[in-house]
């Protein structure tokens, strides 16, 4: 079987069948998660890493390397938050192709240094290999806030389904880069552009869903769809969602209309966080911050991995898209 039969989430599915229970008994969450999470020292330890790939994840046609850095380092601090925990300490590893201009480097890390210095991250070292396209894998290292850290596997049936933000803006800016979609308002093309290529981590969003008893959470990266699909299959549950009360951006339903819901539900790298917990524990939630949440729909004890999407009558709706799957 050739790996783009089996598809992204088989294959670590595969992985994680062969690596089994292969490590210590401080290793609390290992593969599957958005970060792993280890007890160090009478403290939680957190540690994840992403790559970007020229041609696959970013064009270097349509995006500068200093927004390129900013973004390679945001998608690895988001995996921290979707964990509520703080990070502390980046590695990076480039590979990239020896004409490379010297200039271009120089600004793609003042891109991550950017980022870095607002959230008191220290880029500690990394790596460097010649290669035929850059790439970037950056390996972020965190600490849980407290003593429990936020994980895919924890939602449980009556949960409440509840999302940060707004979602759709990130889809509309690739959409506007790759030239697929143009808004006739130069505004909203700079706007949608940015919300794509410079996401803001949740980070304080997160911490504060550890620290007020939410115990499920992931990024939105691959998708709404797609991401709630991973922590219903995590936790053995189903998932009922209501088109009509997903919070599409403003500015994406006023330039894209009818496309606008699609973008919000499978459009992905919004990189808001989506959770699930009691009712009364959202309610604590939105009492607490300034951040829009909105409670989109509710897990079941239905088809573990299931998402069933709805419209305002209750009928069932096929969505065209479930999200981003490499391989796919």
């Amino acid at each position: 079987m050739k790996v783009k039969d089996l598809g992204e989430f088989k294959l670590i599915e595969v992985i994680e069948h062969v690596i089994g229970k292969h490590g210590t008994g401080a290793i609390q969450l290992g593969i599957g998660d958005d970060a792993a999470a280890w007890r160090s020292n009478g403290s939680i330890e957190l540690c994840t890493i992403d790559t970007l790939v020229q041609d696959i994840h970013f064009n270097l046609g349509n995006t500068g390397y200093a927004d390129l850095g900013w973004k390679a380092l945001a998608v690895n601090l988001s995996d921290i938050a979707a964990m509520g925990g703080m990070p502390l300490h980046a590695l990076v590893s480039l590979s990239l192709p020896g004409y490379t201009e010297v200039d271009d480097i120089k600004k793609l890390y003042e891109g991550m240094l950017k980022l870095a210095r607002k959230y008191d991250v220290a880029i500690a070292g990394g790596d460097v290999v010649r290669a035929p396209q850059l790439t970037i894998s950056i390996s972020v290292i965190g600490r849980a806030t407290g003593d429990t850290v936020l994980k895919r596997s924890a939602a449980a049936a009556g949960d409440h389904i509840a999302v940060t933000g707004t979602l759709g803006a990130s889809a509309a800016g690739l959409q506007i880069l790759t030239g697929k979609l143009a808004p006739p308002d130069g505004e909203a093309i700079s706007t949608l552009r940015m919300a794509h290529l410079t996401p803001e981590p949740r980070l304080a969003e997160g911490q504060l869903l550890a620290k007020n008893g939410v115990k499920a959470a992931i990024d939105i990266s691959d998708g709404l769809l797609g991401d709630l699909g991973h922590i219903c299959t995590s936790s053995a549950v189903g998932a009922e969602i209501y088109a009509g009360n997903v919070p599409v951006n403003p500015l994406v339903s006023t330039v894209f209309k009818e496309d606008a819901v699609r973008l919000a539900l499978s459009g992905g790298e919004d990189y808001e966080l989506l959770f699930c917990a009691a009712p009364q524990v959202i309610g604590v939630i939105k009492n607490t911050t300034d951040t829009q949440i909105t409670v989109i729909g509710s897990i079941t004890d239905g088809h573990p991995g299931e998402v069933i999407l709805l419209d305002a009558d209750g009928n069932k709706i096929k969505p065209d898209e479930k999200g981003w799957n490499h391989f796919s």
